[in-house]
């Protein structure tokens, strides 16, 4: 019996679990005043692109910083602890680089 394979989320479950991670870290006292200074966002900025991709991706970088941080969220979530690292391949600007 082979492995089981994890393959890359789709753009549209990515986006999801953005929004997902977005949603933690602003229920996150301590850890969304980090993310918005980090992120120079305000909170219209958070209404205005809390679905844009791009945006998305800058949260998923964000939330990759921190162990604890993916650990929580997905514990939370019910997400395997690569869920974030997965969904953030599948942003803009995610590509991993092929240098060969």
């Amino acid at each position: 019996m082979q492995p089981e394979v994890a393959k890359e989320p789709s753009r549209e479950a990515a986006v999801v679990l953005a929004i997902q991670a977005l949603g933690w870290i602003a229920a996150d006292d301590e850890v969304f005043p980090l993310f918005m200074t980090a992120t120079g966002s305000s909170m219209s900025d958070l209404r205005a692109r809390a679905a844009d991709p791009e945006f998305l991706a800058a949260v998923l970088d964000f939330l990759l910083q921190d162990d604890r941080w993916v650990v929580a969220f997905c514990d939370a979530d019910g997400h395997p602890y690569t869920a974030p690292q997965a969904a953030r391949a599948a942003l803009p600007g995610g590509a991993v680089m092929n240098w060969t």
